[in-house]
């Protein structure tokens, strides 16, 4: 019986890409299977556009022309703008790889992807954070600069801390437990629990980091080996919010509003809550009632046939 995969010299790349996504990048399971999808559904387009089997030299080749085409059939078929965002995002990615397996500079075509119609504010969802945090490792110039910023990403959604609370983190925090101590505003402390794919993430930073990271020395280090500083991160995200077609409104400190969003969704009380967050007052954590109420408003209306 014929591989069902042979039919296109570029279906060898895919695999490479699947495999390269979940032991090099160690992208989650989910987003391999989109892109990996992605990547073929691309070479079944171009087999039939180019009207010829689909080579690498065919995917290095490619014009911005042949993407619109791409993107037009994928939103004849029913595709809305943020999916078809993503869809980008997955072929840039996919043909960027290509170029470094042939070794070449990755000169991908310029296309601008659909703009994403304005709505109202709300916490990004739990797939989406995870979702943002691989693409800003992704757009990385170096693998350990990819791993650092996926950590501090899973640190503010998977934590709740504030962008500086995560940068300002130093080696006393290591070896990670199942909690860490934090200093936020006003230089008051707390403790907060660590999950076991954020300390994962950390743990990796770590492992690939060049710099020796000392107890009494900053956690995080910019690609020379000093501070990290707030600005790179909120840059990436913004550069990845473009690619994924996310709102603008889904900068690093939303992963905080989300993470706090989300366990009051799932019955955390908000005394509790104010404890990890690291507020002064309750008032300052009250707010997170009125974004949950506005999320079970959307909820209902999308559900209730009478709605």
């Amino acid at each position: 019986m014929a591989d069902p995969l042979s039919d296109h010299p570029a279906r060898a790349l895919a695999l490479g890409w699947e495999h390269h996504l979940t032991r090099d990048r160690r992208r989650s399971e989910h987003t391999v299977r989109a892109y990996v999808a992605t990547a073929h559904r691309l070479i079944d387009f171009l087999a039939e556009h180019l009207g010829e089997r689909v080579t690498a030299e065919a995917l290095a080749s490619l014009q911005a022309t042949d993407l619109r085409a791409f993107l037009t059939s994928r939103r004849a078929s029913g595709l809305g703008n943020s999916s078809a965002a993503r869809e980008l995002s997955a072929v840039r990615g996919f043909l960027g790889f290509v170029a470094r397996e042939r070794g070449s500079e990755a000169t991908l075509p310029k296309v601008k992807g659909p703009k994403k119609a304005r709505s109202v504010p709300r916490p990004v969802s739990p797939d989406e954070a995870v979702s943002l945090a691989e693409e800003v490792a992704d757009g990385a110039s170096e693998e350990w600069i990819a791993a650092r910023d996926y950590a501090v990403l899973m640190l503010l959604y998977g934590c709740g801390l504030r962008v500086a609370e995560a940068l300002s983190l130093t080696g006393a925090v290591l070896p990670l437990g199942e909690a860490m101590m934090v200093t936020g505003k006003r230089s008051k402390t707390r403790v907060v629990p660590l999950i076991r794919p954020v300390a994962e993430a950390v743990e990796r930073y770590v492992a690939l980091c060049p710099y020796p990271v000392a107890k009494d020395e900053l956690l995080f280090r910019g690609a020379r080996g000093g501070p990290l500083k707030g600005e790179i991160v909120r840059r990436a995200v913004r550069n990845a919010r473009r690619n994924l077609g996310l709102g603008e409104r889904t900068t690093p400190h939303a992963l905080r509003h989300s993470f706090a969003t989300h366990l009051l969704g799932r019955g955390a009380d908000l005394r509790s809550l104010q404890e990890l967050l690291g507020h002064a007052s309750l008032s300052s954590t009250q707010i997170y009632t009125a974004v949950d109420a506005a999320h079970l408003m959307d909820v209902y209306r999308n559900a209730h046939p009478r709605a």
